[in-house]
């Protein structure tokens, strides 16, 4: 069945797992994103905002403040707004202008592998490369090419723990509220300095947004953090997840050597075989019928896009990985409204790093010793990928 209650989700919730339905109910405006105070609430057992002036509490009302006013956490005006403010930085033209840049990353991170001479008997692919290429990449966007601190992979993961999870605890709920407020800070010093961003940079035009009162200052902050985390989060499992992919499958790898003309079906495959995202949650705005099922206003659903990618009504053999595939789109950037700001980005990134692999590093291989995936029930991610060449 393609709409499900299950209790054990999330504290309850409607698992919607059909490609069709998962379809609809992602463009469907009576399904709410609108739940980031709900959800810092549930991790800190409802402690947040009662009141208190202890700096504990102040701190959670600004993480609240901030995180709920993210675009990928609101709807109807609001979210069109910063998506109009937005938009701009993401054209085709400004992404491609990207092109020689993040060309040069991946190759200096590919120089860095080939010149350790322990590299080829084992070395991770996940850390010295899935990681930083796409954070240095959102960087150089953002008009920050070498000021995103070291610290910034750990802030992301924090953040990523705490939105992985169905159910935050308050350890990972006070991480992502430390994480939150080490970026604002970060963002804080930079917008101090803004005569030094290139003004064709998203920080820049956030920045001119906010002189224009189009948006406000939190909202500024907000959209400066989502972009920095999201804009690495979802490229670096791709390529963890993606290379991984073909490696398990030794002649679709081949294949795609012999042929680089199919990168454009493969990153397709990748991303509907191991979708980054595995699901995302929206509340029920008022009553609806899915599939025979009514969903009361308030409850929670989730929308599984990671089994609607391996719906055998949508795709042929859609647990098999087939480079050549061309059955239409995933949903792993979604669709309607909410649709991934970044997806143009991401496929840039991916369509460079594979290049690169393929060239400089074609006889990449699986270690004897096992990936380690992390355990997070929203992504698929990789912690650990070891290689061999």
């Amino acid at each position: 069945m393609s709409v499900q209650w299950s209790a054990a989700h999330c504290g309850g919730a409607w698992l919607i797992s059909d490609y069709e339905a998962v379809a609809a109910g992602l463009r469907d405006p009576r399904l709410s994103v609108r739940r980031g105070a709900r959800w810092i609430n549930s991790g800190l057992g409802g402690m947040s905002g009662m009141g208190d002036a202890s700096t504990e509490l102040q701190a959670q009302r600004r993480f609240k403040r901030l995180f709920s006013r993210s675009v990928l956490l609101l709807d109807g005006r609001a979210h069109r707004r910063l998506r109009g403010v937005l938009n701009p930085g993401f054209k085709p033209t400004d992404l491609e202008s990207q092109r020689p840049a993040i060309t040069r990353i991946a190759g200096q991170l590919i120089d860095a592998i080939v010149a350790d001479p322990l590299a080829p008997q084992g070395f991770d692919f996940v850390s010295r490369f899935a990681r930083p290429l796409p954070a240095l990449a959102i960087a150089g966007l953002m008009g920050l090419p070498d000021r995103v601190p070291a610290a910034f992979i750990d802030w992301a993961a924090d953040l990523a723990a705490f939105i992985g999870s169905p159910t935050p605890d308050a350890a990972q709920t006070l991480a992502a509220q430390a994480a939150m407020a080490a970026l604002c800070d970060f963002f804080g010093e930079v917008v101090n300095d803004a005569d030094t961003l290139p003004q064709d940079s998203l920080v820049a035009r956030l920045l001119q947004a906010q002189r224009e009162q189009r948006i406000n200052r939190n909202e500024m902050l907000a959209q400066c953090c989502t972009l920095l985390f999201a804009g690495y989060e979802t490229t670096r499992n791709l390529l963890g997840n993606g290379l991984l992919a073909l490696l398990q499958h030794p002649a679709q790898w081949a294949a795609l050597k012999a042929d680089p003309t199919l990168l454009r079906t493969a990153l397709r495959e990748m991303l509907r075989y191991d979708s980054p995202v595995q699901y995302t949650g929206r509340r029920v705005l008022t009553d609806l019928q899915v599939a025979g099922r009514t969903l009361r206003q308030g409850e929670l659903v989730i929308l599984h896009i990671g089994q609607a990618n391996h719906d055998g009504r949508r795709f042929t053999g859609p647990q098999h990985f087939d480079i050549r595939r061309d059955e239409g789109m995933h949903l792993s950037f979604g669709q309607g409204p909410h649709v991934c700001l970044g997806a143009a980005l991401t496929l840039l990134e991916a369509e460079i790093a594979f290049t690169a692999l393929i060239q400089r590093l074609p006889t990449l291989a699986l270690s004897a010793t096992p990936p380690r995936r992390q355990q997070h029930a929203a992504y698929s991610a990789l912690d650990h990928l070891p290689l061999v060449f």
